[in-house]
Order: structure tokens, then C-alpha cells, then sequence
């Protein structure tokens, strides 16, 4: 029985040979490509993916963004279980070689995707340098976005403040947060955040601007960027090996 962990992410871009090299630069990262897409590799660990945005999503102008997945035991039962908690289902099927997937959109927008098979493995640490190290959502309301996590993934979500929840599975294990962040800071959209744990935050942030990136938001301990798509947001956390 899988806890309907996070346990990937990937970027999807407009440009891959273009935001390719950032991520090289930035992370020390490799990347392969296979049924047109690009797994990116830190030595001969898996740590992320990368694929070209659809043409028809390109028309409709959707930002370049990096996709959190959550493990799930059955895609279509919690298709059918976000269906009825008022999320969107974007893309549903079966994809060769990979496994099932959905593409869901929480009630206030907010997109991530479900993943049933073993062609993505989970790549979370909590030390590794220049892995996925956290995922959290963005969100214009908490208190409607709550409801909603629990019913489709059984997650105990325990508010912090008004403003603040904490994520925890099955297991108790905390694997995720929620912020209630003001649009005019977060902007017009909701959406699931990726951080990737560094450990020197200054030499990694030279090496994201002079790459293209630009810094939006300096937390200290951690800071929010976008990459040279200036569209695709990511943290970099402090960690200790």
C-alpha cells in the first residue's frame, strides 16, 4: 500500500534545449532522452524530468512549471475521487513504458500529477545536494484547498496558523506543506512548489543568475527563483550532507 507520497517532479518547458543547460550549470545534472523525455541524472542517481510543453497547451500560453507527483495505488479510483471533491481532471491515460497518470487541478487551480507504476522512482532526499528535497503548494485560500487533499489522499493536514498547514501520511510522516500566499505575491496562479536542497545558497544563486535565472523572493534559509524561462518556479534549500 503506497502513503500517496510525493515523490518526483518534473519542468515542462517550451524550449528543452534551451532550459537543458540551466539546469547542467546550476545542478550538475545530466540529462537523457527516451520516449521524448529528458531524465536528468546526478551521476547514476535519477533526480528529475524534463519534457517539451504540448502544442496545444503552448496555445493556450500556459507558463513553463515544475510538476510535483504523488505515488497513488489506483490513478482511475482517484481520478474518480477528485472528480467529486470539484478538481479538473487536465489529462487522464496510460502511457507506454511508463505507467498510469492524471493530470489534476485541485478546486482553486492548483495542478500536480498522480502516478500509478515504477518507471518513476522516488527521488526525494533530505541531504543529497542538488536533489528534490520538499514539495509544497501555493495557495490563494487554505481552508478550501484542506478538504479537498484529505478526501482524495487521506492526508492528516494539521494547521499551523491561519496561513499555515502541515502535511502528513498515513505513516504520520510529515512530506509536505501548505501556504496561503497573497496573489499580488504569488501572482494569479496556485501551484505546487519544488525545492532542491543546495549546500551553499550565495555560489548556487550566482550560478542561477548568471544562467538566466532571476531571485524572487530570499528567505534566508532558502530562496524562491525562476529559471531562465524567467516562468518556472523553484526553491533552493540549505541542507547539510
Amino acid at each position: 500500500m503506497k502513503t500517496n507520497d510525493p515523490i518526483f517532479a518534473d519542468l515542462s518547458t517550451y524550449n528543452p534545449n534551451e532550459t537543458i543547460p540551466f539546469y547542467e550549470n546550476v545542478f550538475g545534472w545530466k540529462f537523457y532522452e527516451e520516449y521524448d523525455y529528458h531524465t536528468a541524472f546526478l551521476g547514476n542517481d535519477t533526480v528529475a524530468g524534463l519534457y517539451e510543453t504540448p502544442l496545444k497547451y503552448k496555445q493556450m500560453r500556459m507558463p513553463h512549471f515544475w510538476m510535483t507527483y504523488i505515488q497513488v495505488n489506483d490513478v482511475d479510483e482517484t481520478v474518480e475521487q477528485a472528480k467529486n471533491l470539484g478538481g479538473i481532471i487536465e489529462m487522464h491515460e496510460k502511457i507506454p513504458y511508463i505507467g498510469k497518470v492524471a493530470l489534476i487541478r485541485d478546486p482553486l487551480g492548483a495542478g500536480f500529477t498522480i502516478y500509478e507504476g515504477s518507471f518513476f522512482k522516488n527521488t526525494r532526499t533530505t541531504n543529497v545536494p542538488n536533489t528534490l528535497v520538499w514539495n509544497e503548494l501555493h495557495t490563494s485560500k487554505l481552508d478550501d484547498a484542506i478538504p479537498f487533499y484529505q478526501g482524495i489522499f487521506n492526508w492528516n493536514i494539521v494547521k499551523e496558523t491561519s496561513k499555515e498547514a502541515q502535511i502528513f501520511n498515513s505513516k504520520n510522516e510529515h512530506i509536505a506543506d501548505i501556504y496561503e500566499i497573497p496573489t499580488i505575491i504569488k501572482g494569479k496562479y496556485n501551484y505546487w512548489v519544488s525545492s532542491f536542497g543546495v549546500l551553499d545558497l550565495k555560489e548556487t544563486k550566482k550560478k542561477i543568475i548568471s544562467n538566466g535565472g532571476k531571485l524572487v523572493i530570499d528567505e534566508k534559509k532558502r530562496m524562491l527563483f525562476t529559471d531562465n524561462s524567467k516562468e518556472a518556479f523553484f526553491y533552493i534549500s540549505q541542507i547539510t550532507e
